[in-house]
């Protein structure tokens, strides 16, 4: 019993230990960013770098000193560029970190500082030694455009801290330089060569030009090593992986519209340990992104999602799932004590029940026919039916008709069309002779929607793309041609749209809605001059479909703006792409990738 106890208060105390612990990152990181301030602003301002016993620094050798200020501007700098990883638990940057406190520490004694750094130094330096076992995280995926970045931004950096210094000591012996003449000497400097300015005192022109030189070692070192370091590949679904998944489609693929998009190629994936479910994500800006509910047997689910969860926990990742159904959302929220936000609807459409006739259908019917009297005909088959000559002419008019500079897409978009593994996907295409004088870069093809296979009797809208110059309403005759024919090809269900926030646009406008759901619609409202939003909620209703909710999965209420830049990353909204200002740049036209900046993508075009 004694024993029992025992364990029972040992537990407690590793518990409240850990939760005691849980918040030193953060707090480690934020006083490692406050110990590189004070070091980077005793550094360039001479006043702050005069203490109480400032005299006694005489009794040092003048290099000593100068060489101790301008190192600790090298580690003031480090210091800051470490504490957001830091934060982020990563055990190299705590290593770093622990080799920086103790060096910093003798440059301040050294300098003969203010007393207040020195006793921050301490405490972080105790306070990582303390809670070691909370920096565990391993790094991130590398590129060389970190190398690039890193060059760029701590280049500039260094600039201006440069002309700072040069700009903090204007006692020269050459008069009062001026703006040029300080730019030509932090240049210079840089590179370890003295500059156009000569100071009156040799300490004074030592300083500068060590801490020049020291920020441009500093810049050129890093960069090195970032760019030397072996680097990890970007993400992405190899062919063992690959026939893994699909064969779990083949079994399972029936149970989300969003399965087959795990297919991207820019797709990581993580096998359950039966391997009989799979979760396929990407990392974007430490949010480990997952599309849809995990892949395979329900039952296999839990694996799937530990090892998702083991995996962020390994790299400090913060974890969130896009899109996923309200089945996946449970399992999630039990399984990795997630919570999750519902963010829309998915509009299904029973093909079996679909007619044009009736009243509701009045508008959809009346469009269709004055498209069809226009000239217009549809087409709907199997990619695998395609010619190679088809598929090349699709595929160009839709890479034509794309409204950026990059496809867009990522939980809901396969990114790819007419490959050999994707023979079951549907493409619908209209069909009409340009004008004469108007050549159009898909020929006859005016309009394309491609669909990817929902298990063995769906397919899920992933691609909607037209014409600019084509009629309005091409994109309804196109929907409703697929409806029509899809029984033909064996198909009862139908994916469409994701309408965002779907519910409160509904509920919002209805008798007795309250004053804060009215409010919400009125924000939604405005939102949609610029996002798809109530647009494609309608474009969806006049269809008559069955709403399917779909939530996010997150960890905490902070840290949903991280994932929702992050998720705007991988849909391609947000990119680091550089300006082309001579390349002509396209029309923009409504995508299902587009959309899913405000919800499923794939939605009509804007008048």
């Amino acid at each position: 019993m004694k024993d029992s106890v025992a364990t029972g208060e040992r537990s407690s105390h590793t518990r409240l230990r850990a939760v005691s612990y849980n918040r030193v990152p953060t707090v480690a990181g934020y006083l490692c960013l406050l110990v590189g301030v004070l070091d980077v602003l005793g550094a360039i301002f001479p006043r702050m770098r005069h203490g109480r016993v400032h005299t006694l620094a005489m009794a040092l050798p003048g290099a000593v000193s100068t060489l101790a200020t301008a190192a600790s501007l090298i580690v003031g700098v480090s210091m800051v560029m470490l504490a957001h990883a830091l934060r982020r638990r990563k055990r190299r940057a705590w290593r770093a970190v622990m080799l920086l406190l103790p060096a910093g520490a003798v440059l301040q004694l050294l300098r003969w500082h203010q007393h207040v750094p020195g006793v921050v130094t301490v405490l972080l330096f105790v306070l990582l030694l303390v809670a070691r076992r909370e920096f565990y995280a391993l790094s991130d995926p590398r590129t060389r455009w970190r190398a690039l970045w890193n060059f760029l931004l701590l280049g500039a950096f260094s600039f201006g801290a440069g002309l700072l210094i040069v700009s903090a000591h204007p006692r020269t012996g050459t008069g009062s330089p001026g703006l040029t003449d300080r730019l030509q000497h932090v240049a210079y400097g840089l590179t370890g060569i003295e500059g156009p300015i000569h100071y009156a005192s040799d300490r004074t022109g030592d300083l500068v030009y060590y801490s020049l030189a020291g920020l441009g070692l500093l810049t050129a070192a890093t960069t090195i090593y970032l760019a030397l370091r072996p680097s990890t590949p970007v993400p992405f679904l190899g062919e063992e992986e690959e026939r893994r998944l699909r064969a779990l489609l083949d079994r399972h693929g029936e149970r989300d519209s969003l399965g087959y998009f795990a297919l991207r190629r820019d797709k990581n994936v993580l096998f359950s340990p039966s391997g009989k479910a799979a979760i396929a994500y990407r990392v974007v800006s430490g949010v480990m992104l997952a599309g849809g509910d995990p892949i395979g047997d329900v039952e296999a689910w839990p694996g799937a999602i530990k090892e998702f969860m083991d995996t962020a926990a390994r790299h400090a990742w913060v974890p969130a799932v896009m899109g996923c159904s309200e089945t996946g959302g449970e399992v999630w929220t039990r399984e990795a004590g997630l919570n999750a936000l519902e963010i829309g609807d998915e509009a299904v459409v029973d093909t079996g029940a679909f007619s044009l006739s009736g009243r509701p259908m009045r508008n959809v019917r009346q469009m269709v026919n004055r498209i069809e009297r226009g000239g217009y005909t549809c087409r709907v088959r199997r990619v695998r039916d395609l010619s190679g000559q088809e598929r090349e002419q699709i595929r160009a008019a839709a890479a034509a008709w794309r409204g950026t500079e990059v496809e867009r897409g990522f939980s809901m978009a396969l990114g790819r069309f007419g490959e050999p593994g994707d023979g079951d996907c549907v493409v619908v295409t209209a069909h009409k002779e340009p004008e004469a004088g108007d050549p159009a870069p898909g020929g006859d093809v005016r309009a394309v929607l491609h669909f990817v296979p929902w298990g063995g009797d769906g397919i899920s809208l992933e691609l909607m793309r037209r014409d600019r110059t084509a009629d309005p309403g091409l994109n309804e005759l196109l929907i409703v041609k697929a409806l029509q024919q899809a029984p033909g090809l064996g198909i009862r269900r139908v994916s469409l749209n994701f309408a965002m926030f779907r519910a409160a646009l509904a509920r919002g406008e209805r008798l007795g809605a309250g004053p804060a759901l009215r409010a919400w619609r009125g924000l939604l409202l405005f939102l949609s001059r610029w996002f798809q939003i109530e647009s494609l909620y309608k474009f969806n209703a006049k269809f008559q479909p069955v709403w399917e909710p779909r939530f996010l999965v997150y960890p905490t209420a902070r840290d949903l703006l991280r994932i929702s830049l992050a998720a705007l990353q991988a849909e391609a909204f947000l990119t680091l792409s550089w300006p082309v200002p001579w390349r002509r740049k396209p029309q923009r036209l409504p995508t299902k990738a587009r959309a899913a900046a405000v919800g499923r993508p794939g939605g009509p075009p804007v008048p």
